[in-house]
């Protein structure tokens, strides 16, 4: 879908009287040798494609990981034993410009919706076959200060090993 004026993204509101102590939020960015349509399917409906098996909150080993691709969809993981353990939702759909997704894990990384932090992800079509990506993971304040900052300084060090990995594959 090609963004114009009267386009609207499709999005969820989402608030906690926790937000007043913001934590600076985490922002990556990469460049891939695709079309922004391209780099947009494969980071969401391809996930599954390029998300290492090891970053698993389940309790089973992961099989499969999906992002359900549509406003209010799952983002959540399937373990080789059939289980299936939820990671966020999708708040915001606006292919192939951006997405935002609830990241509802706690500090010690167990699902928790009640302090769930945002991880918003754009994409900037910068030629035909170039595109920037830009991730923001933030809220992280939702997990209380220590918590929050924790979890800030985890998916700070980890996201710049998963843009890699989407890289790899998108590029292949």
């Amino acid at each position: 879908m090609t963004n114009t004026a009267a386009h609207r993204p499709m999005t969820a509101q989402t608030a906690s009287p926790a937000d007043t102590a913001a934590i600076a939020p985490v922002r990556k960015s990469i460049r891939v040798k695709v079309s922004q349509a391209r780099a947009f399917e494969v980071f969401t409906e391809g996930l599954d494609r390029w998300w290492p098996r090891k970053a698993t909150i389940g309790t089973a080993p992961m099989k499969t990981v999906a992002i359900e691709p549509r406003l209010g969809g799952r983002w959540y993981e399937t373990g080789t034993d059939g289980s299936q353990c939820d990671v966020g939702k999708v708040l915001v759909w606006d292919p192939p410009s951006r997405f935002v997704v609830s990241w509802d894990l706690n500090s010690h990384w167990q699902p928790d919706p009640n302090v769930g932090s945002e991880v918003e992800v754009r994409f900037t079509a910068e030629g035909p076959d170039m595109t920037l990506v830009e991730l923001e993971h933030r809220k992280f304040e939702r997990m209380g200060i220590e918590g929050g900052a924790a979890m800030r300084g985890q998916v700070d060090n980890g996201w710049p090993g998963m843009l890699a990995s989407f890289k790899a594959n998108v590029e292949a």
